[in-house]
């Protein structure tokens, strides 16, 4: 990770860690759960080569950025009242917006909040999603996919994190990034994350080294996940505080990247809603939708070279020459 920049910057009331590299244009990357600033690690090293700012935060309660105690310190609005601020410590009016996983969820908040503030926004794997006016998030997914699905088996303070405690932060990470079973994912009550004897068996893929697996695992050992938990512990609040935004589209030039295994992209109804017309109804400055096959959820590690490409060629018809 030669050449990296590691600051601390305060915003929002929070101290937030930033890696950077580059001059030049920004790029803002926002990672998801359970993942850090290291996601970007690829993308960083290219696009600084290609003459950019990279731009990688920790969000609120990942690696060294401050996490604090409370659930409702994870609402859309403080995170979107991060980016903001960081962006304004940036010294720039406006960024290319990158995001994946939940980062693509907050990103998704911020074009729809604060829309001055992005040039275009290239999402991974992660459609918008339009506020329902009268289901919440939680009970919505509970009557689709039943009590074991990961969102539901989440909302319980500390219930996850016991479980996670159980197998280790090291054996949930490696399984999280290694599964690429389609459809929702199911945390059963019993053994979540597969049987205990099992679990020292679990290849790391090709993308994804040793030296990477450390440096999550000593993350989150430090850390832990609460932080992260608490996002989804957030959305029926989140549900609460968008009332005012309901049926509003997004007005921001996108291209949507998204593997053909993805959990998010193969559960039942996101398919019909992202090439069936609902997608581009929402976001009518949608450019492009790409699916990239033989590819799970967490492409840009998997396919670095392929999806910096497609972020490239999308952007650079933004830039102001």
């Amino acid at each position: 990770m030669e050449g990296i920049e590691h600051k601390m910057v305060s915003v929002n009331g929070i101290n937030m860690h930033v890696a950077e590299k580059g001059k030049g244009p920004v790029v803002l990357f926002l990672h998801g759960f359970p993942e850090l600033w290291y996601t970007w690690r690829h993308q960083i090293l290219a696009f600084a080569a290609l003459g950019y700012r990279a731009v990688a935060p920790d969000l609120r309660g990942f690696g060294d950025t401050d996490a604090p105690s409370s659930i409702t310190s994870y609402t859309c609005l403080h995170v979107v009242g991060d980016m903001v601020a960081l962006i304004g410590s940036l010294g720039v009016d406006q960024v290319f917006l990158v995001a994946h996983d939940w980062g693509a969820l907050v990103g998704w908040y911020l074009c729809m909040f604060r829309p001055d503030l992005i040039k275009a926004f290239v999402s991974l794997t992660v459609p918008f999603r339009p506020r329902h006016p009268t289901l919440k998030p939680i009970e919505s997914v509970r009557a689709l996919f039943g009590d074991e699905y990961y969102m539901c088996r989440f909302q319980e303070p500390g219930k996850m994190e016991s479980e996670i405690a159980e197998y280790g932060a090291a054996t949930v990470i490696k399984k999280i990034l290694t599964g690429r079973k389609p459809g929702p994912p199911i945390l059963p009550k019993q053994n979540p994350f597969g049987n205990f004897h099992d679990t020292d068996d679990i290849k790391l893929p090709t993308w994804f080294s040793k030296e990477d697996l450390k440096y999550y695992t000593n993350k989150y050992n430090h850390k832990g996940f609460t932080g992260g938990l608490n996002y989804y512990r957030a959305l029926d609040l989140n549900w609460e505080l968008t009332a005012a935004w309901t049926g509003v589209q997004v007005k921001i030039p996108v291209k949507f990247v998204v593997g053909d295994l993805d959990m998010v992209y193969t559960t039942p109804g996101m398919k019909e809603y992202v090439h069936g017309g609902g997608f581009r109804k929402d976001v009518p400055l949608l450019k492009e939708c790409v699916v990239i096959q033989g590819a799970g959820h967490f492409i840009n590690q998997e396919r670095a070279e392929e999806v910096n490409a497609h972020i490239h060629d999308f952007i650079k018809e933004f830039l102001i020459v």
